[in-house]
Formats: structure tokens, sequence, C-alpha cells
């Protein structure tokens, strides 16, 4: 059974550091994501680590709708600093970005892996919210976001 993947990536005028700490910093991701409005570490975490757990609040609008609001939960999985930054969300979803020199530039590309869906969610998800294709938008439009602030 394949995976369902999807990747969007971008190129940032900051240092590699610079761009992996605000990415690591998941209480900034609601500055950046069209779906995610704003997340904070789960005690006894204060910050990045494996292992560590954070919340994400979540909401999905089409136009000036709410279709869902919902909050996840994660877990670090992969903690290099100015390399890989990665989490599984609600055991389910993997999140990963990852961070390359490129002339004093940083590349940055995020990725999600999840199973497919199965039964009425495969035919919701995929056919009628086309999520996969939605995910993807929104992570270059949570990347082309992190590129305006960390520029300027």
């Amino acid at each position: 059974m394949a995976m369902v993947e999807g990747s969007a990536s971008t190129i940032i005028n900051r240092p590699a550091s610079e761009v992996f700490d605000a990415v690591a910093d998941v209480t900034r991701m609601g500055e950046w994501s069209p779906e995610c409005t704003g997340g904070r570490w789960v005690p006894p975490a204060t910050g990045p680590a494996v292992g560590a757990k954070f919340e994400g609040d979540n909401i999905v609008k089409i136009g000036p709708i709410t279709l869902k609001r919902w909050t996840t939960t994660s877990e670090i999985t992969d903690y290099v600093p100015n390399e890989v930054f990665g989490f599984v969300a609600e055991g389910y979803t993997s999140w990963r970005y990852e961070f390359r020199d490129h002339d004093g530039a940083t590349s940055v590309t995020e990725s999600f892996s999840h199973k497919p869906h199965e039964g009425w969610q495969k035919f919701v998800y995929d056919t009628v919210a086309r999520r996969s294709n939605a995910m993807v938008k929104g992570m270059q439009q949570t990347l082309t976001r992190m590129k305006e602030t960390l520029e300027h």
C-alpha cells in the first residue's frame, strides 16, 4: 500500500539557522500557515527536541465558511538543527522539513506522508475534498509567507 505524499519547497534568503529556528518554534506556525492557527508546547516540553509534544489548532475554510476546526497533538520525531525537523501528528500524518544551504540562502522543503484513506473517508478526503492537493497548496502558501516574513 503506497503512502500518500506531497511536498513544497522554496529558497529563503536567510541563514539555515534562522530558518530552522523559525520552523522549529511551533508557536509561530500560525503566522504563516493557512490551516494551522497556532501552536503550543505540551508540558513538560518548552521547546523542540525528539520526543517533545506540542498541540496545533487548525481550521479549514472555503471563503468565509468554516468547514472544520480541530486540535492535533504531535510528537517530534526528527530534530537535527539546521538540517531536519520532523513530527507525527496524531500518530497518523508525518510532517518533515529539510534545510540545505543554497549559496548563503536556505532551501527548505516541507513534506507530508500518511497511509491512504479507506472506505467513505477515501471518497470524502480524496475525491470530494482533494485533501492531498489542498495540503500541498497550503504548504506552498506557508513557505511563501515564511519567506516574506524572514526576508524582511
